[in-house]
Order: C-alpha cells, then sequence, then structure tokens
C-alpha cells in the first residue's frame, strides 16, 4: 500500500533545520498526512548528525504518540560536500555524514535515505567548481561502495536521488549506476518532476521497476524550464495517471513523499494541505 507522506522541507523552518520535529509532526498530522520524511541536517539542527539512539528513539516515540509515521530519511548536507566532491578531504567527510545518517535511519526505524551521491555542478551554488562526469562517476561509486557495510549492518536502503545535478540524466545511466552495486542496499529515489526537462517519470519509474527505493511528489511547468517551474500538485505536466500505473506495475508499496519547495510566500502551511488534497486524488487514480 501507497503511503502518503509529507518532506520536512516542505513546511516553514524546515529548509533551515529549525522546526523542532515533533512539531512538524504535528504540522503533518493537521494537514492530513499519515507519515513524514524526515531531513537530517549539520550538528546542533533540529536533526543533525550528532543525534544519538537515545534522540531517535524519543522522537519515534513522540510520532507514535501523534500517530504520524516516519516512513523515510532525506538531507541537504549532499550540497556542501558530497562522495564525488573535487577535494579528497570533503570526499572523507562526506562518506562520514553518510554513515552517520544511515546509522540514524535505522534507529529511527526506516528503510530509506535519500542520497545525493555527487553533482557536475550545482546550479543554485555557482561559486561551487564544475566537475568532469567521469570524475563524478568515479568517486561517487568509490563513496557508495565504502558506505555498503555499514547500510547493510543499519538495514537502510541508498536511494539515489535524480536531481539537478547533471548526473544520472536517463534511467538507463541511473540503473546501469545501481547495478555496477551488485547490493539490495542501493536503489533509486525517484523525484517525478525533477526529470520532467528531459524525461517521463512513467518511462523512469518502469525501467528502474524494483530498484525504486523511494518516490518524491511534485509537479513542474516544462514551458517555464527553471526551478521557477515547480507548482503544486495537478497544475504541472506531470502524468500522474500514468506515473500510477507505473507505480503499480512494478509493485512499488512504500512511501510517496509529497516535497512541496518552495514555500508560499503568505499563508505556507496552506501549500502542505493543498498537496494533501490534491495526493488523495492521485493516489486514487
Amino acid at each position: 500500500m501507497l503511503l502518503k507522506s509529507l518532506n520536512y522541507w516542505s513546511v516553514p523552518g524546515g529548509l533551515e533545520g529549525t522546526l523542532a520535529v515533533p512539531e512538524f509532526l504535528r504540522i503533518a498530522k493537521e494537514c492530513g498526512f499519515p507519515a513524514v520524511e524526515v531531513a537530517i541536517g549539520p550538528p546542533g539542527s533540529a536533526l543533525g548528525t550528532d543525534a544519538n539512539e537515545s534522540d531517535c528513539r524519543a522522537l519515534l516515540e513522540e510520532a507514535r504518540r501523534q500517530g504520524v509515521g516516519i516512513a523515510s530519511v532525506a538531507s541537504g548536507l549532499y550540497w556542501g560536500r558530497n562522495l564525488a566532491d573535487g577535494s579528497a578531504e570533503a570526499r572523507r567527510g562526506a562518506l562520514q555524514d553518510l554513515e552517520s545518517m544511515l546509522q540514524i535511519a535505522s534507529w529511527l526505524s526506516v528503510k530509506t535515505l535519500l542520497t545525493i551521491p555527487g553533482a557536475v555542478d550545482v546550479f543554485f551554488l555557482p561559486d561551487r567548481p564544475h566537475l568532469t562526469y567521469n570524475h563524478v562517476w568515479e568517486h561517487a561509486t568509490e563513496g557508495i561502495r565504502a558506505a555498503l557495510p555499514t547500510a547493510e549492518r543499519a538495514g537502510v536502503r541508498i536511494g539515489i536521488e535524480n536531481v539537478w545535478n547533471k548526473f544520472l540524466l536517463s534511467p538507463h545511466e541511473m540503473a546501469a549506476f545501481i547495478d555496477q552495486f551488485d547490493s539490495p542496499w542501493v536503489g533509486a529515489y525517484v523525484d517525478v518532476a525533477n526529470l520532467l526537462p528531459f524525461g517521463n517519470a512513467e518511462d523512469w519509474l518502469r525501467h528502474l521497476g524494483h530498484r525504486v527505493a523511494g518516490v518524491h511528489f511534485k509537479d513542474f511547468r516544462r514551458a517555464v524550464g527553471t526551478a521557477e517551474g515547480f507548482v503544486d500538485l495537478l497544475e504541472g505536466d506531470v502524468n500522474w495517471p500514468e506515473v500510477m500505473k507505473a507505480l503499480r506495475e512494478i509493485g512499488y508499496d512504500g512511501p510517496c513523499v509529497a516535497e512541496m519547495i518552495p514555500l508560499y510566500k503568505h499563508a505556507p502551511i496552506v501549500r502542505a494541505k493543498n498537496a494533501s488534497t490534491a495526493m488523495d486524488a492521485i493516489l486514487a487514480m
């Protein structure tokens, strides 16, 4: 059964990592979401890489008390440094981050950690150096392989997300990247809107099949073509009936996570509420 879920960054204070997770759980439930995707930030944030088992146990207990499930874990740390960074020191730090996040995800009883293994460039961080595709493939592979023993011990799948990083731009590339590890602990985290400038979500889902470990629900208008093209669910060009058909065909039964950014300028919680209503309609297709 597909699980309707809300990403932490979809509400005020989420992107900044300042919103207390219990308050996020309350907001998600109020908006009609039975589950959430929490996000791990730097040490000192609402849920940082310095979280320990006791912290996670307390969060799980609070989630149970509120009647909201913690279904998956994301992180924005990959934009600051990642497994394929140009600096060997940054790559070592990113591996430590990934291993810490896998352990935290395990303590939270989550099965999938959204992971961005590297970037050729980052469009919203123009000062970051441009790296070659081959460099990113080589070092992302090296980093994921090094993290596999931790993923297996934790029982958490590394979900490689398609993002605007000029890397893994087709389902064939994504499948090849995943398959080289020959491991059940690496899969694909498919964002159905991120890929619209160069593909169709239903094609990606069908090609990736059993590799799909997570799904982000967003919508996008191709005619805009920039980050301003991300719109409310059902307002863009995602072919939702075909997406739902493809999810059923591949047997995916995990969380479908609304990632609604950027927030509305005014009354931002309304966007999460609108997403909840739209997801009810989409999941019924």
